[in-house]
């Protein structure tokens, strides 16, 4: 990964939530409005037919303000309720911005070809990443050379480890876990480290220091 004048990326956390609910079209483009902003992060689950669309919580009762969880509904319903799917998602978003694709959960099948469709068979500018191995397993497998992250609270020896053995290319951490000697520790085990999620700007030049490869951030962090 390329970092932007010699700084990390800034990944917008769901889109600028300020102006409009996370994990939209809206809020997606409202970040890539802002001059600091290099790219995006969002949340991939299935819809109850199987249809790759964005949401990050397990239901739609703190953002689209409704009891359902995801796989309840259908694609149709979800969009109607404001989830967007996947594949329009993609459409909407210039190349030019660096996407980071969270999946929450086991990808359906149809979110290779999407991928592959919107940003080529080497996934141009984008990287999948996960909580989960069990959801990476399926796009190592499907594209070997794609670039995964995987996503930790923790960045430790055997965090680390299990990164490895998941063929990632780097760990996507949580702010607090990131100094210079973890940073320097995945380094040395080949794995570059992104983080998450920090919302003051002097957060971002810390960890810019500590020499990470991209920072998802919200709030002030996202103007620069």
């Amino acid at each position: 990964m390329t970092s932007i004048a010699g700084r990390p990326l800034r990944l917008a956390h769901r889109g600028d939530w300020r102006r409009a609910p996370e994990n939209t079209i809206e809020a997606l483009l409202a970040a890539l409005e802002i001059p600091a902003c290099d790219g995006v992060e969002f949340d991939v689950t299935s819809s109850k037919d199987g249809v790759p669309v964005l949401l990050h919580d397990d239901t739609l009762a703190r953002v689209q303000h409704r009891p359902e969880r995801a796989d309840a509904l259908s694609a149709a319903e979800l969009e109607a309720a404001g989830v967007p799917r996947l594949e329009a998602v993609l459409a909407a978003l210039p190349e030019r911005a660096f996407l980071d694709v969270e999946l929450k959960d086991v990808p359906a099948p149809s979110v290779v070809d999407l991928l592959e469709a919107a940003r080529g068979k080497e996934l141009r500018n984008a990287v999948v990443s996960s909580f989960h191995v069990a959801a990476l397993e399926p796009i190592r497998r499907a594209r070997p050379a794609w670039p995964l992250w995987l996503n930790s609270s923790a960045l430790d020896e055997r965090t680390i480890a299990v990164a490895l053995r998941a063929g990632c290319r780097g760990i996507s951490a949580e702010w607090q876990s990131v100094n210079a000697r973890s940073v320097a520790r995945a380094n040395e085990a080949g794995l570059e480290i992104a983080s998450w999620t920090i919302r003051r700007r002097s957060m971002f030049d810390r960890l810019a220091r500590a020499g990470v490869v991209a920072v998802c951030v919200e709030a002030a962090a996202l103007d620069g």
